[in-house]
């Protein structure tokens, strides 16, 4: 496992439950994953020697996060299966890439422009205000993005960024946000988890109900497309594609993860097969395991801000709640913003499950 992070651990948890060992190339001596993992090397993705060693020990290696440099899977992919490949990681690197990636899918998007350069930004006049302007690269959780009202903002947006290669994306009139986590085999073979409805605070996902409250027909074609890119890619292993409903009901690409994702987590407790232990089967190259949802549910994401200067938050009465799941990543220092973990709500319905999800919030609050 290229990758040391939540996604990472909660991977080390369904391989060695499946009887597999782990190990996990992290920089980070405290990484999540490494303090789980069968061992854990604590060097930089670049770092040969480390890459070595792991095309020597493993039978195939996978990623927990699309930052990884595509250089260092295409060394790897040298000697050893590796899943994803570096040319859909390189895609996803880049926000310009991958949106255009999308449109030669045939897929549609918010409009969007290339702002590399102060001629660039000339040619935004009659660009569609408001817009946001993100980074290329590098840029997630709301990181990396500025809302611009009108040129005179994205001018000042552009020079906030240092001048850093940026995408310039018109703002949408939103119904609702959705993602699609699927899993594709190495024979091509896709399946669909649930369609999850997200909601964001300050650019980081805060609330994820499954299932959707979206039509079948908006449904369908959220599915389709998700496929689609997988198709394109040429994919293996579990991806997620994020999607704007708009208020007149199209359906828009917004971005793709390379990897299992946050509005997947709901799997762990509400599907018969959870994102994690999909990701192993797609690169172990096992069957699919059923994505069937077995309850309908809420997830809650913790970040740090919860957790009082001294202590724990109460978790005695979020478990008092008996369909409240709780899964914490084992990070050592809790911070504004950092994701610490997350709450899967369980119940009879969508109302039910999210219910429960905002008693458990009034009692972390």
């Amino acid at each position: 496992m290229l990758g040391g992070g939540q996604l990472g651990r909660m991977f080390v948890v369904a391989a060695r439950s499946m009887g597999y060992e782990v190990i996990v190339l992290d920089p980070d001596l405290q990484s999540p994953a490494g303090g789980l993992a069968s061992e854990h090397l604590a060097s930089g993705y670049d770092d040969r020697e480390a890459l070595d060693y792991l095309a020597r020990h493993c039978a195939v290696v996978t990623t927990e996060f699309e930052n990884i440099p595509a250089d260092t899977l295409a060394y790897l992919a040298q000697t050893v299966a590796v899943h994803p490949s570096a040319d859909a990681l390189q895609v996803a690197q880049h926000r310009l890439r991958e949106k255009e990636f999308f449109r030669q899918q045939g897929l549609d998007t918010a409009d969007f422009l290339a702002i590399e350069s102060d001629a660039d930004i000339e040619g935004a006049r009659d660009f569609a205000f408001p817009a946001i302007l993100k980074t290329a690269t590098l840029g997630y959780d709301g990181k990396g993005q500025v809302v611009c009202d009108s040129f005179a903002a994205l001018v000042d947006a552009f020079q906030q960024m240092g001048g850093k290669p940026c995408v310039l994306e018109q703002r949408i009139d939103l119904a609702c946000e959705v993602s699609v986590v699927l899993a594709r085999s190495q024979s091509g073979e896709v399946t669909c988890f649930p369609i999850a409805e997200n909601r964001h605070a300050s650019g980081i996902l805060d609330v994820t109900l499954v299932p959707a409250a979206i039509t079948d027909e908006l449904a369908d074609k959220a599915l389709d497309a998700a496929a689609r890119i997988a198709d394109g890619l040429d994919y293996c292993g579990v991806l997620a594609v994020e999607f704007f409903i708009s208020s007149d009901a199209r359906v828009l690409v917004n971005e793709m993860a390379p990897r299992p994702h946050n509005s997947g987590h709901y799997t762990l407790d509400a599907c018969i097969t959870s994102q994690f232990e999909q990701q192993l089967r797609m690169v172990c190259d096992l069957p699919a395991g059923s994505c069937e949802l077995h309850r309908p549910v809420a997830m809650l994401n913790l970040l740090g801000d919860l957790w009082p200067v001294d202590g724990i938050p109460p978790w005695n009465e979020v478990l008092a709640c008996d369909k409240a799941k709780l899964h914490l990543y084992g990070k050592k220092e809790a911070r504004p913003g950092r994701k610490m973990g997350h709450i899967n709500c369980l119940g009879d319905s969508r109302e039910a499950a999210a219910a429960l999800l905002e008693k458990v919030r009034q009692i972390l609050s």
